[in-house]
């Protein structure tokens, strides 16, 4: 989790903040809290462009249960699941780290070394993207539930 559109912002510290608020979210901060996802959506581009509004929508169109996985700074993975719709947050917090459009997400607790995610994990974030990215791979979605499954009933 990283803001597109902030360099001045430490690597890892979107991450820190969806952890510790049981978040995932992107940029793109808006100029005051939008009253609904159309206008966030509308400003989003205005400000930002057709892709930055273009991922927002993709972004709240998630179903909840949809899996996510972030980088934390101490270089493990963590693996969370969408629990809620889109919203905004203009919070101190928000601000300081640039991840503004967040949804609550369920984290397990356990991290994840190098070689214990699907590779194809390991290779997206490997790239060094900034942006949501669905990851593709044959077997990624089967190894990723059975990994959520063996943590949350282990």
């Amino acid at each position: 989790m990283r803001p597109r559109d902030r360099d001045d912002v430490k690597v890892g510290a979107g991450a820190d903040f969806g952890l510790e608020h049981g978040l995932v979210g992107i940029g793109d901060a808006l100029p005051s809290a939008p009253r609904g996802l159309d206008e966030a959506v509308r400003l989003a581009g205005d400000l930002h462009g057709d892709k930055a509004a273009r991922m927002l929508e993709r972004f709240a169109a998630l179903p909840d249960g949809t899996f996510v996985w972030t980088l934390a700074p101490d270089g493990t993975f963590r693996l969370g699941r969408l629990a809620g719709p889109w919203h905004y947050d203009d919070g101190p917090r928000a601000r300081e780290v640039g991840i503004h459009h967040v949804r609550r997400t369920t984290w397990i607790d356990r991290p994840f070394g190098e070689g214990e995610v699907p590779a194809e994990v390991e290779a997206t974030f490997g790239r060094g993207g900034r942006n949501l990215q669905r990851i593709h791979g044959p077997r990624v979605d089967d190894r990723t539930a059975a990994m959520w499954e063996a943590e949350r009933d282990g």
